[in-house]
């Protein structure tokens, strides 16, 4: 009776070593329910990047901390209005060279630069004040250190700033944008 004892232990011994054994292997579960959730992971993670990170990096970044205000239906008029003029009175400022910060005259940016304007009198303004007007926009372009004037992404930020500069500067000339025709760092 002692080896009858002996013997089913070894047996229970033996059936214990091959359950853990075959639970070792690659179970189809995991495919049936962890692949398909794991692509739910992944899509979740890219709608959250998409449509929630990204854009308020993309707010930080531009320096537009401000919520767009709503607008009543008079000034979404103007606007549409003013937006169908665009590019009918354009001043060119033509060939500007502009010594950044901190590159002791060693690297330059050419640029020209036009200034969209929503009427013939502004356009007018900007030529009487020439002088003015490329002061300003020397002034704000040669503040700025080489590694922001090269990124592409602060191109719209340097527009804002030259607009609030020549606020200061021409408080009478309305701008509707500015366009880089040219923008060469060397």
């Amino acid at each position: 009776m002692d080896q009858t004892k002996e013997e089913k232990s070894i047996t229970r011994l033996e059936d214990s070593v091959l359950l853990t054994e075959s639970k070792k292997g690659f179970s189809p579960k995991v495919l049936v329910i962890g692949l398909p959730i794991f692509i739910i992971q992944l899509i979740a993670v890219y709608f959250v990047t998409a449509n929630i990170l990204l854009p308020r990096i993309q707010i930080n970044y531009s320096g537009n901390v401000a919520a767009p205000a709503v607008k009543d239906a008079k000034t979404a008029a103007a606007d549409s209005a003013s937006h169908r003029e665009l590019g009918k009175y354009v001043y060119v400022v033509e060939d500007l060279i502009i010594n950044p910060a901190n590159t002791d005259g060693k690297r330059l940016l050419l640029s020209t630069l036009g200034f969209d304007v929503p009427t013939d009198q502004d356009q007018q303004e900007l030529k009487a004040k020439d002088v003015v007007l490329k002061d300003a926009v020397i002034s704000v372009m040669s503040s700025k250190e080489l590694s922001q004037l090269g990124n592409m992404a602060y191109r719209d930020t340097l527009r804002t700033e030259i607009s609030n500069r020549l606020k200061q500067v021409l408080p009478k000339v309305r701008i509707n944008t500015i366009y880089f025709s040219k923008y060469i760092l060397q």
